[in-house]
Formats: C-alpha cells, structure tokens, sequence
C-alpha cells in the first residue's frame, strides 16, 4: 500500500499495525469457516494494546489511538488483512459504529456505562435496525418496532432481525419509532438497552456464510421492555438523522476492513503465480493470468481512492460524506468480490478447498454486498440523487442539453 500525506503519527501506527497483523494476528487466525475464540480474542486484544495499535479510531481519552476519520483507511486495512485482525484491534463492526455514534452523541453518564468498556474490548454491542418483513430492512421508514411513554421511561416492544454481534454482547442499540411526545416529534428513537433487560431476549440464529463479525446475526425478540429516561441515546424522535451519522462512516469502514483483505487475497495469488510453473513458465508470465492480475490491481487502487475521497468529504462535509459513501459501497463491496474470485481463480483447485483461505474470504466479502443496504438500493438512491442534482443546476440556469437539434451540430 502506498501512503501519502499521512501525519508522521498517522504513518507510524499504520506501520506498526502492519506488522503487528502479519507478524502476531495471521498466526493466530481459526482454520477456514471456523470463528475466533473468546480466548485467543482476549489474547490478541491485550497484545494489540501492549503493541499500541489497540482501538485506532478511538479517542485517546477512552484508551484508543485517536485517529482522526480522514485517516483510518490506511491502519483500517492493516487490521482487514486478516479477517480477524479488526476484532483483534477491537474496529470491527458493529463495535467500531457504535462507539463511533456513542462519542458524538451519547451524554457523559453513558459514555461512561457503554463507551468506556466497549472502547477497552471488556463488552461487545449490537445495533438493532432490521426487522422481519415487512418490518425496516432496504427501507428504514418501514419501521415497526415501537416504543411507548410511560411514568419514568418506555416500554419497546418489537422483532429485530440480523441483529449483528447480539450473542454475548453486553448491550444493544434499539432503534424504535416513537409518537410525538412532551415537545419531541414523531419519529425514530435510539435507545441504550442492556441485553440482561429482561424485556430482551436473543431469538433464533441465521446461519451466514460469513464468521468474522463475533456473535452472529441472530433475531432479537423485544417484549414489554422497559427502559429508563436516560437510555434514550441523543433526542426523541430524531433516530434516522443519527442512523446515518452511524452508517455514513460505517459503511466506508467495512470497504476499508475488507480492501485489506482483498490485498492479501491479491498477494496470494501473485505468490502462488510467480511459482507455479504451467507450459513452460510460471503462471504470472502467462496473458490470461496478467490479466486476472491487473484488473484485480485496478479494482484495489480504484476502491483505496473512492475510500481517501469519501473520508476526507465526511470530515468536511458530512451530509456530501454520507452520500458519497453510498457510491464507495458499492464499487468497493463489487470489486473487492472481484479480486478475491479472480485470487481464486489463479489459485485453481487449491482456492476452492479449504487448504487456502480463499473461498473463506469469498464467503466474508460477499454478503457486504447486501449488508448496509442492498447494492441496489443504493443505486437506486444515487441515481435519484445524480438526477435531482442536475434538475435543480438547470432550474438554476444551467443550459439544458437534452433536446436533439435537426441539422446542425450541438455545442459540447
């Protein structure tokens, strides 16, 4: 990976989390299809802290590195070079958003309860959005999950779905819709809710084809569940503005994990190919095979670029950011598919078996493709928005430039 214009303390955390995945992290990785430990987590952990790599994007008042969001991607990647690497450095999802969102919205008594020992990798979390049709899933607004006022708090009462992390975490994100209520509008509401509350139960798992997000993506069954005042996180009814302060990020950073990945599914296959020796030469001297491996380079540098300019454009202007982050979702949940399967394909054989972990990668890389909202629906989104812009420059007095024009040439 080549870096530029990263702060000398930026590049040297970079630095030593690369060595720190390839020396430390690799070693300890669970056979293909297996999950991490709790134990051999645990252990990674307390290595990644004594390594000073531990929590990168996490402000150094809460244990972290203090990275600013303009500068994860290239330490982001360092940990996705292994696929367990970022729970190793605890900047795996859905951990990574939520301490995100509770350090800019949580109060100081919550960053206490929750931030605090999520930062330092004593508890896990989850965030629970989805629900079973025709609750929200591709579409936010379909949100059934409700929360009721009552003397001292609400009562939440809902079924949530892939609910990522829930088995063993120690809390959950609960997004609810809310009435309008003592001068708060209708709407959604985030609310702190503590797995142990007994109006929270964990239902039935769904079996993925993916394993590296600790705790699965089981349903949550939510009944007469009582919370406190304080639980709700931010202001009532005003959930979907934060959800995407939390996804807007969220998204650029599970393309940055899985790019990591994607390079070490490319430094794979060149090393099987500057090897293997196929009708008198090795395979990286043959065309097919250069071709295989320069696309793959292409999708690489175009995904590392797409991700420097999204991250840079949510520190400036988070509304653009968010937006924009739609577009590096989807180029990058497509091309990071394309590099591991071409990595497989140069591999032969050997990279549909599990004596390489290719076909694993395969497995954690593509249900990104639908995670964070469907690929389709964001195209849907960015074509509305590509479409709206345009509308509003020639209302403005941009010159239209759609009519044809009979017998003479139409000006650029």
């Amino acid at each position: 990976m080549t870096v530029t214009h990263l702060p000398a303390e930026v590049a040297e955390l970079r630095e030593r989390t690369r060595r720190f995945v390839r020396d430390v992290v690799v070693d300890a990785e669970p056979a293909p299809g297996a999950r991490l430990d709790q134990v051999t987590r645990d252990r990674l952990q307390a290595a990644a802290k004594e390594a000073g790599v531990f929590a990168p994007h996490v402000p150094k008042e809460y244990g972290g590195q203090g990275v600013p969001l303009e500068h994860w991607s290239p330490v982001f990647q360092e940990a996705g070079y292994s696929p367990i690497g970022p729970s190793a450095l605890n900047c795996m999802a859905p951990d990574e958003g939520n301490m995100h969102l509770l350090n800019l919205i949580a109060t100081e008594e919550q960053k206490d309860r929750y931030l605090v020992p999520l930062a330092a990798g004593d508890i896990r979390s989850c965030f629970g959005m989805t629900e079973p049709h025709p609750g929200a899933g591709s579409d936010p607004a379909a949100l059934r999950t409700s929360a009721a006022r009552t003397p001292g708090g609400w009562v939440i009462d809902g079924h949530k779905r892939f609910t990522s992390g829930a088995v063993g975490a120690g809390f959950c994100i609960v997004m609810a819709r809310t009435p309008a209520v003592d001068g708060f509008p209708e709407g959604a509401t985030m609310f702190l809710v503590d797995m142990t509350n007994p109006g929270l139960r964990i239902g039935a798992a769904i079996h993925t084809v993916d394993r590296s997000i600790d705790g699965g993506h089981p349903h949550l069954l939510i009944e007469d569940c009582f919370v406190p005042d304080a639980a709700v996180l931010g202001e009532v009814g005003l959930g979907f503005r934060y959800a995407q302060v939390r996804l807007g990020p969220a998204r650029l950073t599970h393309c940055m994990r899985w790019l990591g990945l994607a390079r070490r599914a490319l430094d794979t296959a060149l090393d099987r190919a500057g090897r293997r020796e196929l009708f008198g030469g090795t395979i990286d001297s043959l065309g097919l095979a250069q071709h295989l491996i320069a696309e793959s380079v292409i999708d690489i540098e175009t995904s590392d670029a797409i991700i420097t300019k999204t991250a840079a454009l949510l520190h400036t202007d988070p509304k653009q950011g968010s937006a924009m982050s739609s577009i590096a979702k989807v180029h990058c949940s497509e091309a990071i598919f394309r590099v591991v399967d071409r990595a497989i394909q140069i591999c032969g054989g050997d990279g549909v078996s599990d004596a390489l972990p290719l076909a694993q990668y395969l497995n954690e890389v593509r249900p990104f493709r639908i995670y964070d909202g469907p690929n389709e629906t964001h195209r849907w989104a960015i074509a509305r928005r590509a479409s709206a812009a345009r509308s509003a420059a020639v209302r403005a007095g941009e010159r239209y430039r759609g009519d044809a024009v009979a017998g003479r040439s139409v000006d650029a």
